[in-house]
This record gives C-alpha cells, structure tokens and sequence, in this order.
C-alpha cells in the first residue's frame, strides 16, 4: 500500500432490487442537464460513516476497532422505502432512498463506531445521521435545476435490507467518477462469523 493519504467510509451492501428502482425513478425526472448525474450500479451503498482522508498504517488499528464494533450489535432489519433530497428540493444536490425499520439499532451501531474511531483521532460526525442510499447527485454552479417533484412524490414496494455485515473501504477519485475498493468486511454479531475477513 502506498504511503499517500487514502479516502475512506464505512459502508451497508444494498440488495439488487434499488438497481431496478433507480432505474424507475430515473423516468420521474425529465431533465436532460449534464450536472445530474446518477450513482453507478456497483458504487450505490448505505454510507454509515465517511471518514475522509485516512494514513495507509491507520488501516489496521481501524479494522481492528470496527472488529470490536461489530460483536457488540446484532443482525439488523431496515426497509428501503420513499424518496427524498439534500438540502431542498428547490436546489437538490442529493437524491436518495429513505430507509425505516430498525433505525434505532442503526443509530446505536453508527454512535459506536463514531466513539470508537473518535479514539485513533477520527472525529464524530457533528451533522445528525440520517439513514439514506444515495442514487443521484445535482453539481452547481449551472443554471438549470432538475424539477424533481414528482422524484419526491413516487410510490414504490418497500425494500427489505438486512444488515448483517458492514465494510470499511477505499474511495479514489478518477474523472470518470470513484474506484472502490474493499480494506474490510465486519460481520455483526448475530449468526455466522465475527471478526474482519480480506476481501480485496
């Protein structure tokens, strides 16, 4: 591994069906802008934290920590369900899933892993976390905005997502957008293995 600054988050694998619903819900915004842009299929995921800039000799004391994490919270049971944006629909600038279900345990499972990184000298994130996939991004300065009322507006069926494991990965930016790579897999304490596995 190199020994420049690595981007990374803390990321939920998120079921094959959003794939099918993003491409649905491409179809409720008419708007041929080139500043909207839609998450691709492999790069679509539940952030639970975005780190940043991270030392490539942190990696292992992290894994170590999220390791930790990890056998302290049981197997989660969330819905993908409605749509939303970020910061206002006059002027979005991300357009995600919104999630229910077990969001308690996810906000206690996301409050722990901010404490414990908070320690190698990570801080908490100071905004409050609001569970959500993101599936599309509007960038400014443009003049056009995308209408997306009718992106707000649209019904669909209620995705089940379990959360059995999470990953810490690896984020380069390249012009043709993000190449992910996986540090870490964490699997919960519920049910099958425990501890970090390398999948890279």
């Amino acid at each position: 591994m190199s020994d420049h600054l690595l981007r990374t988050f803390i990321s939920v694998t998120v079921p094959k069906e959003i794939l099918s619903l993003q491409e649905m819900l491409k179809t409720t915004i008419d708007f041929k802008g080139k500043n909207l842009k839609w998450v691709k299929s492999g790069q679509i995921h539940l952030t639970l934290k975005f780190i940043g800039f991270t030392p490539p000799d942190a990696v292992d004391e992290m894994n170590g920590i999220l390791s930790e994490v990890v056998k302290r919270h049981a197997w989660m049971e969330l819905i993908v369900t409605g749509t939303g944006c970020f910061p206002v629909p006059k002027r979005p600038r991300v357009l995600w899933l919104g999630m229910a279900g077990g969001i308690n345990k996810l906000n206690n499972f996301v409050s722990d892993i901010n404490v414990s990184l908070e320690k190698l000298g990570f801080p908490i994130e100071e905004k409050e976390f609001i569970p959500h996939i993101t599936i599309g991004r509007v960038s400014y300065p443009p003049k056009s905005t995308p209408n997306i009322s009718t992106f707000l507006q649209a019904k669909y069926e209620s995705i089940p997502l379990s959360i059995t494991r999470v990953r810490f990965m690896c984020s380069e930016l390249f012009p043709n957008g993000p190449i992910y790579s996986i540090l870490g897999t964490h699997f919960l304490a519920t049910k099958g293995e425990k501890g970090v596995t390398n999948e890279k």
